[in-house]
């Protein structure tokens, strides 16, 4: 992982105990697998691979991240909920791409900062389920959890745990990886090509109320080039890919020792975060995830209490060092006007420093009639100003949003400028698991998080 010339760095001997202690652990959320050695097979395949992600690339985002945890930058991260193996096309990857984009430019002209940009992306094929079965009539098989470990397809060969899958989730994130790199390096990210994309969006009577924005960004980039600006220093971007460490027979092959430094690093991804059914203080997902140098995030939801988040400091950031700890408030937007503001006094009082992130997505969650899960923008974006509303009363800081989203026009979530009702959610209703904003529904949101963010 180290070009250099020196001698690498040898592991302690403790610390490669240490990356399995998890094994003695109690675990959650984890697949039945029918064959052990067939396992076992797939993850020493997997330890044999390449890194998908480097130490540097890791190092600098924890950089960007403590920016952001001081208040000078903004953390966007989306993708889709569950990352499916036949939807890992140029096509798909790109309208994913080019929607965080999009959406970049709208925050870095209403905050005024940079924006680190973060897909939710190569690596978010693992889900966490309420149930491990699922009933269909008379028949009950195991749930779909995603593609890396079953088929959603509902047959019993079709949802049988698979450990070959496991090996086709790293080629899967490998290739989608290439792609995301040669979008974001290669001249598709250039401001002027992205922002142009955007005047077209604000164009739409619909959402005439951005207009006003997008002129005046439109003025700005006139005015840059008029000064002789150099916009070849801009047509790349930085890009990351986070995902859930949810699956160990993933996650602990693909750690590695940097030769530089000799520690370890997950290098499935950049970014990696424990969910709120699997952040227990002494489960096996927080003790392996505390002892990797990753940037980590913590999903915290509305029975959160201030003790529970020390006890994640001591764990997993024990020595208090900047960008190293992300938590990503999934409160519901009922309630986080009530709950956020506790919690945000309680650490600030405590000394601490962690980047506050708000997922609006998942606490908001609802059932039509019909059968369709969905979520109602307008729950969304009430979730995202309660977000903004409870930082400005206690003076911290708001370092960014964590959303589930797509660059193709589903009709998955309920509302925003396209009015999309219960009716019109059959007529392309796409997601495996969760509903996810479409194109025009995450531009808007960022013009409305954008408003916000002048306010601070």
């Amino acid at each position: 992982m180290s070009s250099s010339a020196e001698t690498p760095a040898l592991p302690d001997p403790a610390t490669l105990a240490g990356l399995d202690h998890w094994r003695s652990l109690p675990i959650k959320q984890q697949p039945s697998w029918p064959d052990a050695e067939a396992v076992a097979a797939a993850s020493a395949e997997l330890a044999t691979l390449p890194p998908l992600v480097f130490a540097g690339e890791v190092d600098q985002l924890r950089d960007r991240l403590a920016a952001a945890a001081d208040g000078k930058a903004f953390l966007l991260q989306g993708g889709d909920c569950a990352e499916t193996f036949a939807d890992a096309t140029a096509e798909r990857i790109r309208n994913r791409v080019k929607t965080i984009l999009q959406m970049a430019v709208v925050l870095t002209y209403g905050a005024s900062l940079p924006v680190i940009k973060v897909g939710r992306m190569a690596g978010q094929f693992a889900k966490p389920r309420s149930n491990d079965f699922e009933t269909r009539g008379d028949v009950t098989l195991p749930a779909y959890r995603g593609d890396i470990i079953n088929g959603y397809d509902f047959t019993p060969g079709s949802r049988e745990a698979n450990p070959q899958r496991l090996v086709k989730g790293y080629h899967t994130a490998a290739s989608t990886l290439n792609l995301i790199r040669a979008f974001t390096q290669g001249g598709f990210a250039d401001l002027r090509q992205v922002h142009s994309w955007n005047r077209g969006f604000a164009e739409n009577p619909a959402n005439s109320r951005y207009e006003g924005m997008a002129r005046e960004i439109d003025r700005a980039i006139r005015f840059m080039e008029a000064c002789g600006a150099n916009f070849d220093e801009i047509k790349a971007v930085e890009f990351y890919a986070s995902h859930e460490a949810l699956l160990m027979d993933y996650e602990r092959p693909l750690t590695r020792i940097d030769s530089r430094t000799g520690t370890p690093y997950d290098v499935s991804g950049h970014l990696v975060w424990i969910g709120e059914r699997t952040r227990d203080i002494d489960g096996a997902h927080v003790d392996f995830l505390s002892r990797v140098r990753n940037p980590i995030g913590v999903k915290l939801g509305p029975a959160t209490q201030p003790e529970d988040v020390f006890r994640l400091i001591d764990k997993l950031d024990p020595e208090r060092e900047p960008g190293r700890l992300t938590f990503i408030t999934r409160m519901g937007a009922g309630k986080i006007r009530d709950v956020l503001p506790g919690l945000l006094e309680a650490v600030k009082a405590e000394g601490s420093k962690p980047l506050w992130v708000t997922d609006p997505m998942h606490g908001n969650g609802i059932t039509t009639p019909t059968g369709y899960k969905t979520r109602r923008f307008d729950d969304v974006v009430d979730e995202v100003k309660g977000f903004f509303e409870s930082h400005r009363a206690v003076g911290t800081h708001p370092g960014g949003i964590h959303v589930e989203l797509t660059g193709d026009d589903v009709t998955e979530c309920l509302g925003g400028s396209e009015m999309i009702d219960e009716d019109t959610l059959a007529t392309r209703y796409e997601s495996l698991c969760d509903p996810r904003l479409n194109h025009m529904q995450s531009l808007e949101l960022a013009f409305l998080v954008a408003e916000e963010l002048t306010k601070n």
